[in-house]
């Protein structure tokens, strides 16, 4: 048993480690959703895609980013729950009992995020998510990919012929002897009014914080229809996190060239696949509707080909860089990852939202990326001095002690003299 203890601690490190990355990347697509209104996150067109560099960016965040680090952050939420799944199970504690009160307080932390924060939460879909996926626990890792990758092809299914039929109605927008002719002029008004949202949306993140408030509270649904809709892709991204535990895959287990040829495989047609959407999205000039096919749907088998073989790379890179300073930050980065992301949330609305300093829909995608960089140092710089001396991230710490009803020990114990 202890010799398991010391295995599993290691493996930890590599969890951690992944999640450092992954919260790092959410932020590189984030950052557009914080600065600029909701809708330019889907399309350059809508705000922050006046210029070819403009342009430059939002393909660069495209390509390499949008979907996939929230993709590994939702395959190392289903890994983090069988883990802590098995501790409980260690120390003669209820797995089902433990697993839905840390999901009922996530969930609660997410509603929080969602209505005085930012409205991009994603801690109440993993919550909702999780707890169905607790289900799945025991299955062994074939079949739970098995059944990853068939839910994950019905939702972009499913998906796409839901988003696709509105370019369908559209397109008889014009023809007068088509039944779907005044169907897809109301589309096309209701696409047109994204423009007008956009002007009311700079007004709304550049004002104070009583109406920004009063707009959530309004929108209280929204949660509940983002589990709804991300349903099919979230679920099958943790059981694909559980399988990965089970087979080594996520815990560093497997040889050097079968983790390559993992990347080599998925990889390139990832990058590819994912080229062509945006090139089709380019081609259309960023229509709305082709805009949100494309994100909503065509972009899905892409993302998880490249979140796949980016979690293979970076397994590669943690095994290479045993043992530095710098990976040490990254994993420490991870193991706060709560604190993190919800601290990101404060930081960046602050920056950008009225009620701070007010830089909403005033800084460039590029220049965005500075910004990025500058959260990424400040998670790399307070999380691991913090942990040199704290058993957990504040939020960490908070949640856990929530969970289980009781204070936890903070402060790690003083090393022997």
């Amino acid at each position: 048993m202890g010799e398991d203890r010391q295995v599993a601690a290691g493996r930890l490190i590599t969890l951690d480690a992944l999640r450092g990355f992954a919260v790092m990347g959410i932020l590189a697509m984030n950052i557009v959703a914080f600065a600029m209104p909701e809708m330019a996150y889907v399309s350059p067109k809508a705000y922050g895609g006046e210029t070819p560099s403009d342009i430059a960016a939002w393909a660069l965040g495209f390509l390499l980013f949008d979907g996939k680090m929230r993709g590994l952050f939702s395959i190392l939420f289903g890994a983090s729950m069988l883990l802590i799944v098995d501790r409980a199970e260690a120390n003669g504690q209820s797995p089902r009992a433990v697993h839905y009160r840390r999901m009922a307080w996530l969930a609660i932390f997410g509603l929080c995020h969602f209505f005085f924060i930012w409205w991009g939460d994603i801690l109440f879909l993993y919550a909702s998510v999780g707890c169905i996926a607790f289900g799945f626990r025991r299955w062994e890792a074939r079949r739970l990919i098995k059944w990853a990758i068939g839910l994950f092809t019905l939702g972009t299914v499913l998906t796409s012929l839901f988003f696709g039929a509105q370019l369908l109605v559209a397109s008889q927008a014009d023809n007068p002897g088509s039944p779907m002719a005044q169907a897809g002029k109301d589309l096309l008004e209701e696409y047109g009014d994204i423009d007008s949202e956009v002007t009311e949306e700079l007004a709304l993140y550049r004002g104070p914080y009583r109406p920004i408030l009063d707009e959530r509270l309004g929108s209280a649904a929204n949660p509940v229809v983002g589990v709804l809709m991300t349903m099919l892709e979230t679920l099958p991204l943790m059981m694909l996190g559980m399988a990965l535990f089970k087979n080594g895959f996520l815990t560093g287990s497997w040889t050097a060239d079968n983790y390559r040829r993992t990347a080599l495989r998925w990889l390139l047609p990832g990058l590819l696949l994912t080229l062509l959407i945006a090139w089709i999205q380019w081609r259309s000039g960023f229509d709305y509707i082709v805009a949100v096919n494309a994100f909503m749907a065509w972009a899905g088998p892409g993302r998880l080909m490249m979140t796949i073989a980016y979690a293979a790379l970076l397994v590669l890179l943690i095994r290479r860089a045993a043992g530095s300073e710098w990976l040490a930050r990254v994993a420490a980065t991870g193991q706060a990852a709560f604190s993190n992301y919800l601290g990101t949330s404060i930081v960046m609305t602050t920056i950008f939202y009225g009620y701070g300093l007010g830089l909403f829909g005033g800084v460039g995608r590029w220049a965005l990326y500075l910004c990025c960089i500058a959260m990424w140092a400040v998670m790399l710089l307070w999380s691991k001095p913090w942990l040199d001396r704290y058993r957990y991230g504040p939020l960490e710490w908070l949640w856990r002690s929530l969970a289980r009803g009781s204070l936890q020990p903070m402060r790690k114990a003083a090393p022997a003299q």
